[in-house]
């Protein structure tokens, strides 16, 4: 710590899951093994859109960025959170506990309005199939998926930004696995307020708007569904959309949890438990509730050993 008229912290110790020696070895296990499920089914989803020409659709499109969302959201998070368990002490300097942060928000952010796209881009298709292909031209979707990395941009620029007016003196132990807003700010020493107003404005914001347009083309595509006339084709409808629905309710509702409380109902622990649903669990999950249960892709996953096999 450097001195002065007061000790200004340099570097964070993060306190990981848990303090007890007993778990440390099987929650490593258990995480490594996550991430590498996650890097590999993230990877294998972008490049096997990549390489099945026949995936090459706004849909996949979609998928595709949702999973380099994942993988980067899960890589910021996961590394730093097992170096926890093998070493006694974890310790973060601010420079890259400041720079976890930025990275931690923009794909957190991103994620929230990558979802609210895919349910847009399901909207699109089930009710107006005949101009899917002119309303979700390749630069509508571009244009989509820049405004997500916009929107996350924002935001973690806002916060971040707001942190570095922050003050840290003497206590630098973060009751976390990662450098997230709430626990920084728990070991601030001077005042907060402007932070705690972004955290429940870009929250809300964040959750909210996304929440909102997901359920609106949700209400329109179950209307649509109910004049369907075709058992099968009611029954293909919604199996497209049960993945989505899925994913949205674990994500959004493990966010919900951490940042829309207000700190004296919920302990740090449970935010941190929480926390491991959208940071490190939901990623993993994306690409098989959202991409390997979809005939599509399994059609193309199949083609794709048969020619390597050949």
């Amino acid at each position: 710590m450097a001195t002065g008229n007061h000790s200004t912290v340099t570097e964070f110790i993060l306190s990981g899951l848990t303090d007890k020696p007993e778990l440390q070895l099987p929650l490593f296990l258990f995480f490594l093994g996550v991430y590498i499920i996650t890097v590999v089914g993230n990877l294998g989803m972008i490049t096997l859109i990549g390489l099945s020409s026949h995936l090459h659709t706004p849909m996949y499109y979609f998928l595709s960025s949702l999973s380099f969302i994942d993988l980067c959201f899960s890589t910021v998070i996961t590394p730093k959170m097992l170096v926890n368990f093998v070493t006694e002490k974890n310790i973060i300097s601010y420079p890259e506990c400041i720079s976890q942060l930025y990275f931690f928000l923009i794909f957190a952010a991103s994620e929230c309005y990558m979802l609210a796209t895919m349910a847009y881009d399901r909207y699109v298709a089930i009710c107006s199939p005949l101009l899917y292909n002119v309303i979700m031209s390749s630069q509508v979707c571009l244009c989509l998926v820049l405004g997500v990395y916009m929107l996350g941009l924002v935001c973690a620029s806002a916060h971040t930004g707001c942190m570095l007016r922050v003050h840290f003196c003497k206590i630098n132990v973060i009751n976390h696995y990662s450098c997230d807003l709430l626990p920084l700010l728990k070991l601030s020493c001077s005042s907060t307020y402007v932070n705690e107003l972004l955290i429940l404005g870009f929250g809300a914001f964040n959750i909210f708007a996304p929440t909102l347009t997901i359920l609106g083309s949700y209400v329109i595509i179950i209307a649509s569904i109910l004049h369907i006339h075709s058992t099968e084709g009611k029954s293909k409808a919604f199996s497209t959309c049960s993945s989505h629905i899925l994913a949205v309710a674990i994500f959004y509702g493990s966010a919900a949890f951490m940042y829309l409380q207000p700190s004296s109902v919920s302990s740090m622990d449970q935010r941190k438990m929480s926390s491991v649903f959208y940071t490190i669990i939901v990623p993993m999950l994306n690409p098989l509730i959202y991409s390997l249960r979809n005939k599509d892709v399994n059609v193309a996953l199949k083609k794709i050993l048969e020619k390597r096999t050949f």
